[in-house]
């Protein structure tokens, strides 16, 4: 049915959810009917039908968006507590300092806004520096510096500028919170640097925070448009990238509206790329981070921005989810290859994120490009896809618990075998008991995606390349 809120005429294919438009009763009867259009929560054109398997899934996918509607506020406020209280007790210097604090009246207050405050996800890997032994001519040094990049992302801008600056030396370009169009507020979160010792921006999208609510909306909404030339897409990643409503895609965002992701960067690395004929730049983030940093060059193509294209040296992802149908995977093979792009997609263990939405006959999301999958040993190979690739096949149930054990073991004896600098703390490690029952939980955190950057081989991008760049890569080290 048509939508009351927004046009959609910029495309033609589209199947758009509206769970705060569904009621109990009304949400069943899809699962009753094969003309989905005739229930109001769905926004699509008129006389599709869709099998049982598919309206299943939407079934889910609107019933987990309302439980997560209802529950935002509390979860943002237990969010908050928890940040301030792991803040709390590291300002304090840990629990009993903290009582002695409390008793002398001297208790230290965390400031959200400082150097010092850590997210949820910094508090659970509160490492800062790069990897020493890893300098720019190593094969893995791009990732390595990008993970880093992506797990800062979830910091505050203060942070972030004091890390860049201080410990990384590097140029601090901005951190910046962009507008999303659809929900009326600055949900998307970037920032940038650049390091001009190897000629090279970095732009390190912020991925899904562990209690925003409208962040897991957008995870697990399975509403797409399909934009010519390009395929079906994921409409929650478009929106937080910068679809305009009711526009779609304009070549230029309106001058009236507070700046989206997606122009707001397009900006910035013209300008800045313009003053250095040498310079490149680089996509990373984690989670949704990772989706954003995929769909970011997908939407210069469709724009045929073929100069800013040309001046992208890679893509790095972690823990990224399906983006799109295996059109839109097509598509961007064809810009990656035509512009020499590097796309490193990276999957650690049983991380369930990238096995989301759904790859299968009910379902069209499909992964694209190279796919460096590592193993609970930190043990990395190139697949054309990560074992387990949908992550619920009960196939797997003893393997995944099996595998959560030796990481919970691990994560007691690492800081012996590889380092003092791999030690886990016990925020960690609680997730790793959480782990044994829901392995791809603990296994979606940045610590496992910076130990596999670390750790792992740096033979596994020779794997990647043609025997000609093969030679150059070793002639180069």
């Amino acid at each position: 049915m048509a939508s009351s809120t927004c046009n959609n005429s910029f495309s033609s294919n589209y199947m758009l959810l509206k769970p705060e438009e569904a009621g109990f009763v009304e949400l069943t009867k899809i699962l009753f009917s094969r003309d989905i259009a005739k229930r109001k929560f769905v926004d699509c054109p008129e006389g599709i039908e869709e099998p049982f398997g598919r309206r299943w899934i939407i079934f889910v996918s609107v019933l987990a968006q309302k439980l997560l509607q209802a529950v935002a506020q509390p979860l943002a406020a237990f969010g908050s507590g928890v940040e301030h209280w792991l803040n709390l007790l590291s300002a304090n210097g840990g629990f009993f300092r903290l009582l002695l604090n409390s008793l002398k009246g001297k208790v230290i207050q965390p400031d959200i806004t400082s150097a010092n405050f850590l997210s949820f996800i910094g508090n659970i890997d509160k490492r800062v520096e790069l990897d020493s032994k890893i300098g720019n001519k190593d094969r893995r040094y791009y990732s390595a510096l990008s993970v880093m990049a992506a797990k800062a992302s979830y910091e505050n801008h203060t942070y972030i500028e004091t890390i860049v600056k201080d410990h990384w030396k590097m140029d601090y370009l901005g951190s910046y919170d962009f507008w999303n169009d659809y929900q009326e507020k600055a949900t998307t979160q970037a920032f940038i640097m650049e390091d001009k010792r190897d000629d090279i921006i970095i732009v390190a999208f912020r991925g899904t925070e562990p209690f925003d609510a409208d962040a897991w909306s957008s995870d697990v909404d399975i509403s797409w448009y399909e934009l010519p030339g390009a395929g079906k897409i994921h409409s929650g990643f478009m929106k937080a990238l910068g679809l305009q409503k009711s526009q779609g895609w304009p070549k230029e965002q309106a001058d009236n509206k507070p700046e989206a992701a997606y122009y707001a960067i397009r900006k910035l690395l013209k300008e800045r790329l313009q003053t250095n004929d040498k310079a490149k730049f680089i996509l990373t983030g984690h989670s949704l981070g990772g989706a954003l940093a995929v769909l970011f060059p997908a939407v210069l193509a469709l724009h045929e921005e073929s100069w800013l294209l040309g001046r992208l040296q890679g893509i790095y992802t972690y823990g990224q989810p399906r983006v799109g149908d295996e059109k839109f995977g097509e598509c961007m093979k064809r810009t990656i290859e035509k512009h020499g792009i590097d796309y490193y997609r990276f999957v650690y263990s049983y991380d369930m994120v990238p096995r989301l939405p759904y790859d299968d006959s009910t379902l069209m999301f499909k992964h694209f490009g190279t796919c460096i999958y590592y193993n609970s040993s930190y043990e990395g190979k190139v697949v054309d896809e990560e074992p387990d690739k949908n992550y619920f096949n009960v196939i797997w149930i003893i393997p995944k618990i099996a595998n959560a054990c030796w990481e919970l073991i691990r994560s007691f004896t690492i800081s012996y075998t590889k380092g003092p600098e791999y030690k886990e703390g016990g925020l960690l490690r609680m997730f790793r008991v959480i782990g044994l029952l829901t392995a791809g939980v603990p296994a979606h955190c940045p610590q496992d995606y910076v130990n596999a950057t670390r750790l792992g081989s740096s033979d596994v991008f020779l794997s990647i390349l043609g025997s000609n760049d093969r030679e150059n890569m070793l002639k180069k080290e």
